[in-house]
């Protein structure tokens, strides 16, 4: 996870409709994330060759004025993407259709290497692991990497760690101009620092120009976490009257 503080201008036209902008600490973050999914199942069923693959998002950090009750918080604090990256083309257009979100396919790749040695991803990370995420061709091509430093440890509530780690809801603008929401439950994720962050892209094309200064800098922090099982809730919409 690698994270920018930004100017809330750049996100506010991107705002899904009952959402407004979530800072931390009267700041405003996006973060580049890397995942690698696995034994991943649709409706509880596995699909063939598309169970095991990589993915790379563009989010932010929105929150909706409805109490999370499962949760004990006063609001549904959740996350809403620029893009999503993956290699599986069904994938894509999959979200596309139910989510309406920004999906592409590209070929992409991922290493693990300790002490220069490619190691299988169920390897634990420990201290100096390097983790890479490729995607793309020749120009076009795009990565996303760290070096693993230190121990893992668990987020603080109200710390930066947690307001990057822990998010339970997703939230997808329309092209009706509504919004889906839909809830994401996992455990809490244990976090390690990273050193030597690295974001390689053509940016313009992938994202727009007017994102060419966020990502000519160094990220402001960055992170691995280690995941866990993920369950994605079936999305609703949010209607008129609850925006």
């Amino acid at each position: 996870m690698l994270n920018y503080r930004v100017d809330p201008a750049l996100l506010q036209d991107r705002v899904p409709a009952g959402t407004v902008l979530d800072p931390h600490a009267g700041e405003h973050w996006v973060s580049l994330v890397g995942f690698l999914f696995e034994d991943t199942a649709l409706l509880g069923v596995p699909v063939p060759l598309h169970r095991n693959f990589e993915e790379v998002n563009l989010r932010f950090y929105v929150a909706r004025d409805v109490p999370d009750e499962a949760r004990g918080e006063p609001q549904r604090r959740g996350v809403a993407f620029v893009k999503e990256i993956v290699p599986r083309g069904a994938i894509a257009a999959l979200a596309r259709l139910i989510y309406n979100e920004n999906y592409v396919s590209l070929p992409m790749k991922h290493r693990l290497l300790q002490n220069g040695r490619r190691v299988s991803s169920d390897t634990e990370l420990l201290d100096g692991t390097r983790v890479e995420f490729d995607w793309g061709r020749g120009a076009a091509q795009g990565r996303l990497a760290g070096t693993v430093s230190g121990a893992p440890q668990l987020s603080e509530p109200g710390s930066h760690r947690h307001y990057i780690t822990e998010h339970y809801w997703g939230y997808a603008a329309q092209r009706d101009g509504g919004t889906v929401e839909y809830e994401v439950e996992h455990p809490p994720w244990q976090v390690w620092d990273a050193r030597g962050p690295t974001f390689t892209a053509p940016v313009s094309s992938l994202y727009g120009p007017e994102w060419e200064p966020v990502f000519a800098r160094e990220p402001d922090s960055a992170f691995f976490a280690d995941g866990s099982e993920v369950t994605v809730k079936q999305g609703r919409r949010i209607d008129l009257e609850e925006r």
